[in-house]
């Protein structure tokens, strides 16, 4: 079933939330000091391509830095990324077949905000269960 969902997910959103978290990637590149926030859009944005059978969870030890440089992200390119993803899960609630696909656009909103601090993980490893 992931698989099927993937699929479809790939074919109605998936590869457009790729490349947004690519295009914000890129731009982050630009000036040395963002780096760190690209690498986080690198590994949102192949969450994005593909999310069904993975999870999030948070990193052990993140702390005070990761909050700051959530804070900074939000400003510089998760506003507009968080967005795509409400439109995008509203959009793809409106068909019965979309709801769960929906769903996992909803559910990527708060990651698409936060992503310092948090890990992706397979939904089959001990660490996800826990959270």
């Amino acid at each position: 079933m992931r698989i099927l969902l993937n699929i479809i997910w790939f074919v109605l959103a998936g590869f457009w939330m790729f490349l947004g978290y690519m295009l914000a990637g890129v731009l982050l590149l630009i000036p040395i000091i963002t780096i760190p926030w690209a690498i986080a859009s690198f590994r949102n944005g192949v969450y994005a391509l593909w999310p069904f059978g993975r999870t999030i969870i948070d990193k052990p030890g993140a702390g005070v830095g990761s909050f700051l440089g959530n804070v900074i992200w939000v400003i510089l390119a998760g506003w507009w990324l968080a967005l795509e993803h409400i439109l995008t899960g509203i959009l793809l609630c409106i068909t019965i077949i979309g709801i769960p696909l929906g769903i996992a656009s909803f559910k990527m909103v708060p990651i698409s905000l936060m992503p310092l601090g948090k890990e992706i993980v397979p939904t089959d490893d001990p660490r996800a269960v826990m959270a």
